[in-house]
C-alpha cells in the first residue's frame, strides 16, 4: 500500500515546455491526498529555488532539497550533509581556473562564481529563476550544501578524482550537482520516512534525471517518466508516459493510488 509519494520537480512534476504542472497531475495529487497519501518533493533545487509549485503548495508535506543534502518538514530542517571545506575549495578553484560558472548553495544564502550568459540562459530563462544571488563572501561563511559547476562530463570526471568526500549527480548536460557523498535523494527519502513514521516499502518515487536514480532504486515503487533518460528507465519498476502526457496521473492510476 502506497502511503507516500516523492516527486522530482523539473521534467517530472513541472514541464520543461510550459514551466507549469499539468492540470492532470494537479488533479491526480489532489485525489491522492484525499485518499490519505502524503506528498513530498525530491529535488536538486535548494528551497529558495523552488518557485514553480504554487499549484500544489497546499498539498506538500515535506521537501528533500539540494539532491538530498537537506530535508525539511514545515520549519524543521534535518538530515543535513555539508561539503567538506577542502573539497569545496577544490571545486571553486577549478571553476576559476577553467572560467566556468558555478552556483554555490549555503544553508541560508546562494551565490555565483563567474556569472555568464550560459547561466542566464539555463537558470534564469530555462528554469524561470528570477533570484537575487548573495555576495559570495556571505555564502562562504555558511556550511555549503551543494555546488553546481557548469562543467563538461570530461571536466567533471577530472574534478571528482580530486575530491575526497563528494559525489556528483547530473540531471542536465550543461552542469552537475556536487554534494557530500552521504547526500542523495535515496538516503534522504529514508531519513524522511524515519522522521514521518512510515516504511520505505510504502513509498513511490518519480523522476526523470540521473540524480533521481538513488530514490527510484530505493523506493517501494520507482517510476521513470516517459521523458526520462535511459539510465533512469533502466532502474525503474515502471515507466510511465511523459510529463506532458499525463505521466504522473497514469502511473498513480496504474498502481491504484487514485
Amino acid at each position: 500500500m502506497v502511503k507516500a509519494l516523492f516527486f522530482d520537480i523539473d521534467g517530472t512534476l513541472v514541464s520543461f515546455n510550459t514551466h507549469r504542472i499539468p492540470d492532470s497531475t494537479v488533479e491526480a495529487l489532489r485525489q491522492a491526498k484525499a485518499n490519505g497519501v502524503k506528498v513530498y518533493i525530491s529535488t536538486g533545487r535548494p528551497k529558495p529555488f523552488i518557485n514553480n509549485l504554487g499549484q500544489i503548495a497546499d498539498l506538500i508535506d515535506g521537501y528533500i532539497t539540494t539532491t538530498g543534502a537537506l530535508c525539511m518538514v514545515g520549519d524543521e530542517a534535518f538530515g543535513r550533509f555539508s561539503i567538506e571545506p577542502n573539497d569545496a575549495k577544490r571545486v571553486m578553484d577549478a571553476c576559476y581556473e577553467l572560467g566556468k560558472s558555478c552556483v554555490v548553495v549555503g544553508t541560508k544564502h546562494i551565490s555565483l562564481i563567474n556569472d555568464s550568459a550560459e547561466l542566464t540562459r539555463l537558470f534564469r530563462e530555462g528554469l524561470n529563476l528570477d533570484y537575487e544571488f548573495a555576495p559570495l563572501d556571505v555564502t562562504l561563511k555558511e556550511p555549503l550544501l551543494q555546488l553546481s559547476p557548469f562543467f563538461t562530463h570530461e571536466e567533471e570526471v577530472a574534478l571528482m578524482g580530486q575530491l575526497v568526500s563528494c559525489v556528483s549527480s547530473r540531471w542536465h548536460p550543461a552542469f552537475t550537482d556536487i554534494t557530500h557523498r552521504d547526500a542523495d535523494k535515496g538516503k534522504a527519502m529514508v531519513a524522511m520516512c524515519q522522521h514521518e513514521g512510515f516504511d520505505v516499502a510504502d513509498t513511490m518515487a518519480f523522476g526523470d534525471g540521473g540524480n533521481d536514480i538513488p530514490i527510484i532504486q530505493k523506493a517501494g515503487v520507482g517510476v521513470a517518466m516517459g521523458n526520462a533518460v535511459d539510465m533512469v528507465k533502466a532502474v525503474a519498476d515502471h515507466v510511465t508516459s511523459s510529463v506532458d502526457d499525463e505521466g504522473v496521473s497514469n502511473a498513480l492510476r496504474f498502481f491504484h493510488v487514485i
